[in-house]
């Protein structure tokens, strides 16, 4: 899963800003055509200190309204879902975010040849 918002930070300064109340959110959105709905996950967004999450919940709660009330059963049921979790400011995985971005730093440092690094 890809991370957007995120720049060119160091994972120190990424640390210090999550300290800071950065946080990593992702958010969820339903489709529907008939009796087909779909429900699904967006990509990982970091949102830095300071800034809403909300603010980004509110396209993917607007393709929501728009798409995902058409298929029955699911179509309303997973609508609502995925509204109530967009407009509480998304899903928080700033833990998992900062697990998988330590674990990827450290694939990248040769641990066998310190000076390559």
């Amino acid at each position: 899963m890809q991370i957007k918002n995120l720049g060119n930070v160091s994972l120190d300064q990424l640390s210090h800003e999550v300290d800071q109340g950065g946080r990593f959110v992702l958010y969820q959105y339903c489709i529907s055509a008939l009796v087909i709905t779909f429900k699904r996950r967006s990509d990982i967004y970091y949102i830095p200190p300071g800034q809403s999450r909300y603010i980004k919940g509110f396209g993917f709660a607007a393709l929501s309204l728009l798409f995902g009330w058409w298929g029955l059963p699911w179509g309303p049921i997973y609508t609502v879902s995925t509204l109530a979790t967009n407009f509480k400011g998304g899903k928080d995985v700033t833990m998992e975010a900062m697990f998988m971005l330590r674990h990827q730093d450290d694939k990248m440092i040769d641990y066998d040849n310190p000076d390559a690094n």
